[in-house]
């Protein structure tokens, strides 16, 4: 069922809470191996699901006590054909992970807890590279060619819209945009941003927001940041122009840590939750159209807690 597909309820301007970083979460917490840093084929195992509905049930009850909506993500981050065919999965097996990513959240969304009536299913989509670097880079034509397969089977389930995490250049973002209108299902493009506030490929977030807008028709619902922390964004969107208005949502490393720091880590940095709390408070001071809120590495309920205990209170 597309209970949100034709009117996001986000863009109307109430806080809705994301969860926080999964991945990290069952490395570093868990003690799960994760080949390619890939949680999709949880969903293939009794174990792993119990997992996933584990990992989520922590976060919900966030969601029903704030009054807050939710941003439901299908673990579907590395569930692309050049992810999966390193773990093994062809095309027809990724359509069926992708669907079965779906059911998951649209069966966890039927049975939220009491006040969680506000969940929106955001089909989540990752980079084809690495979401902490450019490498190679794709034409605008090339990304949207890529990202249709895995767009267009996700726009045939229950999920409202999907999401590109951790976008490193301005042209994958522009492909993912075209594939989601050529499917007909609301997109965001969240960027990652280095210490300095640019994008790993060297943009400004400026520039990004600005050429994904004119090569779409503004055709994203709205931008997001996703993988940084808070002082690498601080003043990065309280500037003159209409382009911060784009930019709706920040999840947030509980490290303040560079890129290349955390992917040597062999630790996990879970910074101060209550500090990070307070930091999205200032954020959201400066930035009131900040409405989609939660982490991303290193994080899990309890920073999104903070958060929620800061912003909404």
């Amino acid at each position: 069922m597309h209970r949100y597909r034709n009117a996001l309820p986000q863009l109307a301007g109430p806080v809705f809470l994301t969860d926080g970083g999964l991945e990290t979460w069952l490395v570093f917490q868990e003690g799960i191996e994760l080949p390619c840093f890939s949680s999709f084929p949880l969903l293939d195992q009794a174990a792993g699901r119990a997992l996933l509905d584990r990992y989520i049930a922590a976060f919900l009850p966030l969601a029903s006590h704030s009054g807050a909506g939710f941003i439901l993500d299908t673990p579907t981050w590395r569930a692309n054909a050049d992810w999966g065919a390193k773990l093994g999965y062809d095309a027809a097996s990724l359509a069926r992970i992708n669907r079965a990513a779906a059911d998951w959240a649209a069966d966890t969304r039927a049975t939220a807890p009491p006040g969680a009536d506000r969940i929106v299913i955001n089909g989540l989509i990752g980079p084809r590279g690495d979401g902490y670097r450019a490498g190679v880079k794709m034409s605008a034509d090339d990304a949207a060619s890529f990202h249709w397969t895995q767009i267009n089977t996700l726009s045939g389930t229950d999920v409202d819209m999907v999401s590109a995490l951790t976008i490193t250049y301005a042209e994958e973002a522009i492909g993912v945009v075209r594939a989601a209108q050529a499917s007909s299902i609301p997109a965001v493009i969240s960027f990652t941003v280095e210490t300095d506030g640019r994008l790993p490929s060297g943009e400004s977030l400026a520039a990004a927001v600005a050429r994904v807008d004119a090569a779409t028709g503004a055709g994203a619902a709205y931008f997001m940041i996703n993988c940084a922390h808070p002082q690498h964004i601080a003043g990065l969107l309280n500037v003159d122009g209409a382009w911060p208005s784009r930019v709706r949502g920040f999840r947030a490393n509980a490290s303040s840590l560079s890129h290349a720091e955390l992917d040597e880590s062999t630790e996990l940095d879970a910074g101060d939750p209550a500090a990070l709390g307070m930091q999205f408070r200032a954020l959201r001071r400066q930035i009131p159209q900040l409405s989609v809120l939660g982490g991303c590495c290193g994080t899990d309920h309890r920073h999104v807690a903070a958060i929620c205990d800061a912003c909404l209170l």
